[in-house]
């Protein structure tokens, strides 16, 4: 097989960063030679500062470009876009508070915004083209110095944090966007943030099985099709990798404890807690081989060159031609993205009516303001 094909064998199973509002050349290169199934926006994708129009018209002109030089009809266009301070859209788009913020109680009611907010959300996420978001959030609060998930989380139990997060997944399933829980098998209990350093968590299984796991549980039982790896150490789980690397976590807890069948999603390989690990020949073997299917590359950290994507790629075609990489491995990842193409509706930018806009808003200010005087 040649290089080429081979890299585009890889390009199946990668979501990658844009480098701007426009292609560069880099970006037209790594599309047209790699074809990544899917792509990963953030806010440096969408004009600043200018008239909801123009950067909408900006905005679907890159959607274009990309489906162009990826010669790809169906893709997984995806966003992080949990409400709080994880949102890359401009203005009109809704500024729905955190997570943690949308379910509370008022005297012996439990009061929920959840599903009612992602469908909100997901009605705005389609007038941008996005078909699948990465949310929502399964970890736990449980930990108060938590520096990356904190409120992010739907709930500091297990059973609030599965609550939220399923009447948020449905919330978005019945509006027509993917969901994906995330991060497998829980960081809310970190003290460290693993975009800058690996988190070590050192919880036994049976710890994760009556706290870090009942969210996750909750959501495969809803059938949620994507769950996002975490990228930590469990050393009384598997003292040598972290969770994205891990066959105990991934395969022997996720697929054969939990029964999960869908598409298992590496959380960003530019995150400093593995960036060094899979710069390293063999690591994309070892990560197909635990449990991964797809991978994300944002490039979106420390300005990420798309040389490091091509290695990963490089990686990926020599792992294949040496036999450290089983082809039946590869091809049981593949089938399992097919099947979620196969249901990934596929849509074209365009503007939101003003009225369902103003809605959105409205239902942003009841959350935030349903917690005063409790």
């Amino acid at each position: 097989m040649a290089v080429s094909q081979t890299f585009q064998r890889f390009g199946h199973h990668l979501i990658v960063g844009i480098s701007g509002t426009t292609l560069s050349d880099e970006d037209k290169r790594a599309l047209s030679e790699l074809k990544p199934v899917g792509v990963i926006f953030f806010g440096k994708n969408f004009l600043d500062a200018t008239p909801y129009e123009v950067w909408l018209e900006s905005f679907k002109e890159l959607n274009n470009q990309i489906r162009q030089y990826t010669e790809r009809d169906s893709m997984l266009m995806t966003l992080d876009h949990e409400g709080g301070r994880v949102v890359r859209t401009p203005l009109p788009i809704t500024r729905f508070p955190h997570a943690f913020m949308l379910r509370t109680y008022k005297s012996a009611l439990a009061l929920s915004h959840s599903r009612e907010v992602a469908k909100a959300t997901a009605v705005e996420l389609k007038s941008l083209g996005i078909n699948l978001s990465f949310a929502p959030v399964a970890d736990i609060f449980s930990h108060p110095q938590n520096p990356i998930i904190g409120p992010r989380a739907f709930g500091n139990t297990p059973e609030t944090a599965a609550q939220g997060a399923c009447d948020y997944f449905l919330g978005l399933q019945e509006s027509g966007v993917l969901g994906c829980a995330k991060h497998f098998p829980g960081h809310g209990d970190t003290s460290k943030d693993s975009h800058i350093e690996l988190p070590i968590l050192n919880l036994t299984r049976e710890d994760l099985r009556i706290r870090e796991l009942i969210p996750f549980k909750a959501l495969i039982e809803a059938q949620v099709p994507l769950i996002m790896t975490a990228h930590i150490l469990f050393p009384k789980i598997d003292a040598d990798v972290p969770a994205t690397l891990s066959q105990p976590i991934l395969k022997s807890i996720l697929r054969e404890e939990l029964g999960f069948q869908g598409v298992i999603v590496s959380d960003d390989l530019d995150m400093k807690a593995v960036s060094d690990m899979f710069a390293k020949s063999g690591t994309v073997a070892q990560a197909f081989s635990a449990g991964c299917d797809l991978f994300i590359v944002s490039r979106n950290i420390n300005s990420s060159s798309i040389e490091r994507t091509y290695k990963i790629a490089e990686d990926f075609a020599n792992s294949l031609s040496n036999g450290s990489l089983d082809q039946s491995i590869v091809e049981a990842a593949k089938e399992r993205i097919d099947k979620l193409l196969a249901v990934t509706p596929q849509y074209v930018v365009h503007t939101l009516d003003k009225d369902i806009l103003i809605q959105h808003a409205k239902l942003a200010i009841a959350c935030c303001f349903q917690n005063v005087s409790l």
